[in-house]
């Protein structure tokens, strides 16, 4: 999926997915704690990276966070900026932060890779890489699964990741991986999530990215 396709798909049902997904209610109670809880231990500025329409950007403002939300659906940030006044959002993408090397303390990826083939989740990370301080951290939701795969998500092809395959591509991104979780709830599929910080030095690439047979 390239970046234009999953931006026309988001925007032409933006009002629908922000009213039924965009409010914290919406969200596990185990995700809220586990965001929070690592937003509280970044230093500096935390980019909401797929920010979509706001709701995870301002929870973690209310809660005294600096942070900004950036989304490339400009549908979105519309929204996010009527339902979320006074919060800082911008259109931006993954693979091109806008933001100065090293200037962020911290980059929220919840789900904002899902839709990218390794090639293009790899060049996101490493673009957090270079964004983020040395020591900076990384909090990236995922589907989970046993091997690398597509899926067909409500509103676009979607990706399935196992997590050694997604920690190495991490890993080969800049980071050291400090902690991994996942978690199956009934009715839903398995979810993954990593906590990383940002080596001195990085370099891309993507190894034993594990396709299923016959998968696109």
């Amino acid at each position: 999926m390239t970046v234009g396709e999953v931006q026309r798909a988001y925007g032409a049902r933006a009002a629908e997915y922000a009213q039924q997904l965009g409010v914290m209610e919406a969200v596990a109670a185990p995700d809220r704690e586990l965001v929070l809880s690592w937003a509280q231990t970044v230093t500096g500025p935390v980019l909401d990276v797929g920010c979509g329409p706001g709701h995870w950007t301002a929870y973690l403002h209310e809660h005294g966070v600096d942070v900004t939300g950036i989304d490339p659906t400009p549908e979105f940030i519309t929204l996010a900026q009527a339902a979320h006044p006074g919060i800082a959002f911008r259109d931006g993408r993954a693979e091109r932060l806008d933001a100065p090397d090293g200037s962020l303390g911290g980059v929220l990826a919840w789900y904002s890779i899902i839709h990218s083939e390794p090639a293009a989740a790899t060049a996101a990370l490493v673009e957090f890489a270079r964004a983020l301080r040395p020591g900076g951290g990384l909090l990236l939701g995922f589907f989970e699964g046993p091997v690398f795969e597509p899926f067909d998500h409500a509103i676009t092809t979607a990706y399935r990741w196992p997590v050694d395959v997604l920690i190495t591509v991490v890993q080969h991104a800049g980071f050291t991986v400090t902690e991994t979780h996942t978690r199956t709830d009934p009715g839903v599929r398995p979810h993954g999530a990593i906590i990383a910080t940002r080596n001195p030095a990085h370099r891309g690439g993507v190894t034993g990215v594990r396709r299923r047979p016959g998968g696109s």
